[in-house]
């Protein structure tokens, strides 16, 4: 599930789009707070500078802009002048997903596997095979490799996979945690995916 990060001072507008987009495209997890850390792509809403302060930060995630005003030719990034046309804009939301997890970008390459997210398939380069994957292991992968430095908390993947589902209990994610392992790990030690810590999980790098 891609997570979209919408940046703008209108709380109105903001809450508007984002029903929108949880209504029309369900499959993106729309981030409530404003870090650019675990977004997959990013709506920035009319600000200028702020949109500037992310392309100088050199992020590889996808930017779209949305003005009510020219602005740079210089600033090479999608731009929908207001008011947007919604269907437009979904498809480009979707579109940019799939461009970018198709591109070397969007491939994720870590202690001798490559995920390619769009396709759902791991390579584990030991021994050149590829394992079919689910969407929710995917997922986890994904999350744990963009706090990759950290260890993440059962609770935190909860909210990221299952979005704090009522009926997912802590279980649910070492179960998953256990079957992708078993699945990709293949018995080889070597090949470890995934480290158990303080009650959490890190990505193996």
């Amino acid at each position: 599930m891609p997570n979209i990060l919408f940046l703008s001072d209108s709380e109105t507008f903001k809450a508007d789009i984002l029903g929108q987009i949880e209504l029309l495209a369900p499959e993106f997890n729309i981030l409530t707070d404003n870090s650019s850390d675990s977004a997959d792509i990013i709506v920035v809403d009319e600000d200028v500078a702020a949109l500037e302060n992310l392309i100088k930060k050199n992020l590889k995630t996808p930017l779209i802009f949305l003005s009510s005003e020219d602005i740079s030719p210089d600033i090479k990034v999608c731009r929908f002048n207001k008011p947007i046309v919604l269907s437009s804009f979904i498809d480009s939301l979707k579109a940019s997903i799939n461009k970018f997890e198709n591109s070397i970008d969007g491939i994720l390459e870590f202690n001798r596997y490559v995920l390619y997210p769009n396709r759902k398939e791991i390579l584990n380069l030991r021994n050149d095979v590829t394992t079919k994957l689910t969407e929710k292991e995917v997922s986890i992968i994904k999350y744990l490799y963009k706090n990759k430095d950290k260890i993440v908390a059962k609770q935190d993947l909860m909210q990221e996979v299952w979005g704090y589902v009522a009926d997912v209990a802590t279980h649910t994610v070492e179960t998953h945690i256990y079957r992708l392992r078993q699945k990709v790990e293949q018995d080889d030690p070597s090949a470890q995916l995934i480290l158990t810590s303080d009650g959490g999980y890190q990505l193996k790098s």
